[in-house]
């Protein structure tokens, strides 16, 4: 009997702090993509219910955005946001992922800060969609074992990696490791299951592929992975707004209308390949094996995401990345004051420091390098001067 083999496809979706006004304001025709890219997500899911499996990875700050009024209001003219998230609150064949709230390189950020933003985005996105989500997407893919305990502790129940990170404690007798199929990672004797991402194909989902062509590679997957005869899992994941590919107004020749109806067509006619959601296929085929996850993120730019240079490459960035550090410090430290712990007005301020520099976090202000890190630093700068201002009424 011939095994099946899943396909998980999943959509990554993040706006930084305030983009979505700014971008509909210097160019309009970006934010118009941008908006019906997250639209035809909820559609498409929809118009094939009955086979369509999809995973939408989510950040708060994306959220915040999406249901601020002056953002509704200034994309009325274009689609009516509220009716397309009430459509994401319906359809429960979208599976919903965190991943920390404002979008962080959770490896180049405080320890000490990771609980928050993975509460907050968690917390968003139950509030938004009225479920929590399940699975937990490290933003850029930027991941480290020891991040385990606190996504197990957030209740996530399981992860996505690059398969590229990925090392399997057990291979088979030609040495070859097994990215069809999940893993238990570990750290400080707390597990997760983990879903290793494929690279080589989720860079065509991202850039343009066709159902012959999909169906074409997975089957040469499967064929060339060390257990063929086992039920295989490929997952696929890319950013769901960017790129011409996802933004293209002329549905019939982007993601949506090329590739995602002939597939879901074939579906429906009976296809080798079966749509499902991580969660229904962690619950019948269960992780067997550990692996160890290497440090790492997903390919961008010019880099392998080993590094992490794209965003910690530059003096520029690494002074980004020490600012953070520091301020944060510098917050901790006065949680421990007893003055400030009883004083109801410090800890306005406080928390007042606090938002900025959890925002300051968000990835975009290291990715893009010289023209945005000044975006770190005003969050940063104003963090700082409320720390000063409850240091002087100590």
């Amino acid at each position: 009997m011939k095994k099946p083999i899943y396909h998980a496809l999943g959509l990554h979706l993040h706006q930084p702090p305030g983009n979505l006004l700014d971008i509909l304001q210097h160019a309009e025709f970006e934010g118009i993509g941008i908006i019906h890219a997250y639209d035809r997500i909820v559609r498409y899911a929809h118009q094939y219910k009955d086979v369509a499996r999809i995973h939408v990875g989510i950040s708060g700050v994306l959220l915040d955005q999406l249901t601020d009024p002056k953002v509704k209001a200034a994309y009325a003219p274009h689609l009516d946001i509220e009716g397309m998230l009430r459509g994401y609150r319906e359809a429960d064949n979208i599976e919903l992922l965190g991943m920390g709230h404002y979008h962080p390189v959770f490896p180049l950020i405080p320890q000490t800060d990771w609980e928050e933003q993975l509460v907050y985005g968690r917390d968003r996105i139950t509030e938004v969609f009225g479920r929590k989500p399940i699975g937990f997407w490290p933003p850029e893919m930027a991941f480290t074992e020891e991040m385990i305990p606190a996504i197990v502790k957030a209740g996530y129940e399981y992860l996505l990696v690059d398969s590229m990170h990925v090392k399997p404690k057990k291979a088979d007798r030609d040495g070859r490791s097994d990215m069809l199929t999940a893993y238990w990672g570990q750290y400080d004797k707390v597990q997760l299951p983990v879903i290793p991402r494929n690279r080589d194909i989720s860079n065509a989902q991202e850039a343009g592929m066709d159902a012959g062509w999909f169906k074409n590679e997975v089957f040469h997957k499967v064929k060339e992975s060390p257990h063929p005869e086992q039920p295989r899992l490929i997952c696929t994941w890319s950013d769901g707004e960017n790129g011409g590919w996802f933004r293209r107004m002329d549905e019939s020749s982007g993601f949506w209308g090329h590739f995602y109806t002939p597939f879901m067509e074939q579906v429906r006619s009976g296809s080798d390949i079966q749509p499902v959601l991580l969660s229904e296929y962690l619950r019948q085929h269960p992780p067997a094996d550990s692996a160890k996850i290497e440090t790492g993120a997903w390919n961008v730019g010019h880099t392998s995401g080993v590094d992490f240079s794209q965003w910690n490459g530059t003096p520029t960035q690494k002074a980004g990345v020490d600012e953070l550090a520091r301020v944060s410090r510098q917050y901790w430290q006065l949680t421990e004051n007893k003055r400030v712990q009883t004083d109801k007005s410090l800890q306005r301020l406080l928390a007042e420091a606090r938002k900025q520099i959890l925002e300051a976090e968000t990835s975009c202000f290291l990715f893009w390098g010289e023209n945005w890190v000044p975006k770190l630093y005003e969050r940063t700068q104003p963090a700082q001067q409320l720390l000063n201002e409850i240091n002087q009424s100590l």
